[in-house]
């Protein structure tokens, strides 16, 4: 009898779909060699670098990742610049993001920092690649969110990486701002209330992501101090249960893709795969996340990020591989589809070097089996996803975003065949550039501080003293 979602087996030397959904994401894993060689050609012609992000289209990915280049990385959206800042010192004479456009601005913001200013970045198309996430943090909602902070001293914000560098700039004007992304939120919130320990710290625009945090400080603040100083060393159970009374969160900000995972999505996972690991992003909602975090006490599930999911499922392959047992490992996949190419490509690669024979992963997509729309296209006449375009809903449907879609392999090509004409066409594909200024600082620079701060805290493990400075002596706003 066919389980209710689609899935995706892996093995050493073969991948076995299940399912509509699965079967369109499995055309793109075996990508067209000429392409590939056309994409190796461009890219080492005119030395240009590629940083995409883990939910671009399974039919980019499948062509990138068989690329020989050595400027691609496919990663989450940090590390995305700090591989453009990589691969310009290596040599890269161009840099093109395939993200959204808050990443883009990201790269530039960091290249410009790291003294690469003459290296141009480009966006794979002309028009706009929005965020529904981004988007939520520019709303009037946001600001009236911000403005409150801005009343209570000592206050901190703590804002999602996946925001423009205007929403950056804006929000460190009113309130001291540090970035954060799904990987190291967690670390962040609780530095901020270890170095301020009476401080308040308000985190957005991601709602789910939010009341997540607070689901798990609050669980972990119900056990003992060995366990949460394991978490982090300058804190208790006393010390988390007093900064929950002074965190915050917004509660108007959510991701169309991450929306799916409800409690609908939920009852399926929990009555049918009640033995599988299941791997949830911070962005999911709560009945997802709650699911994946009991599962991760028990050893079978994660919550984090999407270089946590990745990792948390190749440290289950090696775990099995020791064992010398042979094995399906099913995974839940409580993020966007699109981080199969990776997932599949690492899975395959440990089981290459693997000596236990019968290893094999099992990838589960929890959206409707049926969950594809017809491209028009006489070689790929189906895709992952739903006719209409965003199709988020709790009964299944997508579990794509609709805007990292409009990064296409014909308009990467298209792109870098225009390196041989006029740059000036190119202009367009240039990330946003704002000439607003707020204050004497430009936002470019304004708004990449609290990405610098991050970086800071990344390298020594504490806040910069510039940053408590600020929360501790920064004049609260009047109500």
């Amino acid at each position: 009898m066919p389980q209710p979602f689609p899935s995706l087996l892996i093995r050493r030397d073969e991948l076995v779909p299940e399912g509509a959904f699965a079967e369109a994401l499995a055309e793109f894993l075996s990508p067209d060699t000429a392409s590939v060689d056309r994409l190796d050609a461009l890219l080492s012609r005119h030395g240009v670098g590629i940083v995409a992000h883990f939910y671009m289209e399974p039919e980019l990915q499948g062509v990138l990742s068989a690329c020989k280049s050595p400027h691609i990385r496919i990663s989450d959206s940090l590390v995305m610049a700090d591989a453009a800042v990589k691969m310009c010192e290596s040599g890269a004479r161009h840099i093109v993001v395939l993200g959204v456009d808050f990443m883009s601005e990201n790269v530039r913001a960091m290249l410009d920092v790291a003294g690469f200013a003459d290296v141009p970045v480009y966006r794979a198309v002309a028009p706009s690649i929005g965020c529904s996430l981004a988007e939520s943090a520019e709303s009037s909602a946001y600001s009236a969110y911000l403005a409150k902070a801005a009343t209570v001293a000592k206050s901190s914000h703590v804002v999602y990486i996946n925001t423009s560098l205007r929403t950056k700039a804006l929000a460190h004007d009113r309130v001291p701002t540090i970035t954060c992304t799904s990987s190291n939120v967690v670390e962040t919130v609780l530095e901020c209330f270890a170095e301020v320990p009476d401080g308040h710290v308000w985190f957005g625009p991601d709602t789910y992501m939010g009341q997540n945090l607070e689901v798990m400080l609050r669980e972990l603040a119900s056990r003992d101090d060995a366990t949460v100083r394991a978490l982090h060393p300058r804190h208790d159970a006393a010390s988390l249960a007093g900064a929950l009374e002074r965190f915050h969160y917004f509660g108007q900000g959510n991701c169309v893709v991450h929306h799916l995972f409800g409690a609908e999505v939920v009852s399926i996972v929990e009555r049918d795969y009640a033995e599988a690991f299941v791997t949830a992003h911070f962005e999911v909602p709560g009945e997802m996340f709650s699911v994946a975090l009991a599962r991760q006490h028990r050893g079978l599930g994660v919550v984090g990020s999407t270089a946590n999911i990745l990792s948390f499922i190749g440290e289950r392959v090696a775990e099995q591989a020791k064992l010398g047992v042979a094995a399906r490992l099913r995974f839940v996949l409580g993020t966007e589809a699109g981080m199969i190419t990776s997932i599949a490509r690492s899975v395959q690669a440990a089981l290459a070097t693997c000596a236990t024979a019968g290893i094999e992963v099992e990838i589960i997509f929890p959206v409707a089996r049926e969950a594809i729309a017809q491209t028009g296209d006489a070689e790929l006449p189906i895709a992952p996803g739903p006719a209409a375009g965003e199709g988020c809903s709790t009964a299944g449907g997508c579990a794509t975003c609709p805007y990292m879609r409009m990064n296409s392999l014909d308009a990467l090509f298209e792109l870098l065949l225009g390196l041989d004409g006029p740059r000036e066409r190119l202009v367009p594909h240039h990330p946003r550039h704002y000439q607003e200024r707020i204050g004497a600082r430009g936002v470019a620079e304004l708004g990449g501080e609290p990405i610098l701060h991050l970086r800071h805290l990344q390298r020594h493990g504490a806040l910069s003293e510039a940053f408590v400075r600020d929360i501790v002596t920064r004049n609260v706003t009047a109500p």
